[in-house]
């Protein structure tokens, strides 16, 4: 395989990993190694290989029909009460849920970026404004409505790499003990680890990013054909993804702070382990997950929204673009005014808690249809792993849920 054939032929694979990789990851991974030092490793490892089966499925479905996750619902043949019921569903998920995250997505990139510069606060009257995450929201708002999918990938290559290296090279500064990090890769769980363990898990596979994936693959590739270049396109992005998990697990594991509950936690913590340069390094890092993922959640929020409604999914058009610009404009209010989004966010977790057992379900079945998939539909082996994952979808489901209701079932 020629290097130029493989560069020709990267796809939006890296925007899958841009989008689990933001300021929510982060924390996540980062508190897993705070307080359980390499344990959990595993736990991100198996999030890699569920999160690799379900997207290249996603994938696959786009390229074999012509037609994303969003347009299939739609389109399918289903009584009209069930249809709708999956709609609402979908769009409730995925549009508040995106909302709720650009929020914080941007609030991570303006917390990264405070390592550099310290933007002013705008007093308007009463309100003030925080300078720092209107400039982050405001960024990511022009980069979606002026670019296009080719752009904007291409962007996002550019950043994920830049992200993936300030990352890893700050967790081989550590110079963590890499027989204990290769122990962690042995399962091993006690009940303290169970809601750490979760959260790990549900950070990385995320029902939108299906949505996603789906959607720009067969825009990217037009036909079958080219499965095998999606393959590698989403089993490299998605192993280099939960290799920066990893590294910000082993970053967090070193984290001299008394308690991390924010993300000034992390950074006042780690600049007593790296100094100057290092805290520079996960400023960095942090700046660049938020802004990617500032620009991946109101993406495919509006694909998803055309994709129901049977709108156009060109990025350039009216219907993108008032997608794209309400979730960004929400996310930013929330943001840049400091308010709140908690009944917003747990209603997002309760929808999402309802659509990532039924749509990775609903995927998996749809990959063995032979009417669509035809040679392309999922083989033997693939639908047993398929199986075990999504046991540990509804697992996570299950946990979204509960924590919404205040239900103790972990």
């Amino acid at each position: 395989m020629r290097i130029s054939d493989f560069l020709k032929n990267v796809g939006p694979g890296p925007i899958v990993a841009a989008a689990f990789i933001g300021p929510g990851t982060v924390m996540v991974c980062t508190l897993a190694g705070f307080n359980f030092g390499y344990s959990l490793i595993w736990g991100l490892l198996l999030s890699v290989i569920a999160t690799v089966i379900l997207q290249e499925t996603a994938g696959r479905i786009g390229l074999a029909t012509g037609k994303d996750l969003a347009q299939l619902i739609r389109e399918q043949h289903a009584t009209p009460i069930w249809k709708i019921f999956q709609m609402v569903l979908v769009l409730v998920a995925v549009v508040l849920g995106n909302t709720a995250y650009e929020s914080g997505n941007i609030t991570g990139a303006q917390l990264g970026l405070q390592v550099f510069w310290q933007s002013p606060n705008l007093e308007i009257g009463p309100l003030v404004i925080q300078s720092g995450n209107f400039l982050i929201g405001l960024t990511a708002f022009l980069l979606l409505i002026l670019g296009n999918h080719q752009v904007i990938e291409k962007l996002l290559v550019s950043l994920v790499l830049l992200m993936s290296i300030a990352f890893i090279l700050t967790a081989i500064w550590v110079r963590p003990d890499w027989s204990a990090v290769l122990s962690g890769f042995r399962p091993s769980l006690d009940s303290s680890q169970i809601t750490t363990l979760v959260a790990l898990i549900g950070t990385t596979v995320v029902p939108y990013n299906l949505f996603l994936y789906a959607s720009l693959a067969k825009n990217k590739w037009k036909s079958p054909h080219h499965i095998p270049w999606m393959r590698r396109d989403i089993v490299l992005s998605v192993i280099l993804g939960g290799l920066v998990s990893m590294a910000i697990l082993i970053v967090g594991s070193v984290n001299q702070s008394p308690e991390i509950n924010t993300a000034q936690d992390i950074a006042i913590g780690l600049e007593k382990v790296f100094g100057e340069f290092g805290k520079y390094l996960m400023g960095f890092g942090l700046l660049a997950a938020g802004l990617t993922s500032s620009i991946t959640a109101p993406l495919a929020a509006g694909l998803v929204i055309c994709g129901i409604m049977g709108w156009s999914q060109e990025t350039r058009s009216v219907s993108m673009r008032l997608s794209i610009g309400t979730v960004v404009s929400l996310g930013l209010v929330f943001a840049s005014l400091g308010i709140k989004a908690a009944q917003l966010i747990s209603l997002a977790q309760l929808a999402n808690g309802i659509l990532l057992p039924l749509i990775s379900g609903w995927i998996i079945w749809l990959a063995n249809q032979k009417v669509w998939m035809k040679s392309h539909k999922n083989p033997f082996w693939i639908n047993a792993i398929s199986i075990l994952i999504w046991s540990i979808t509804l697992i996570l489901g299950v946990k979204s849920i509960s924590s919404v209701l205040n239900l103790d079932i972990f």
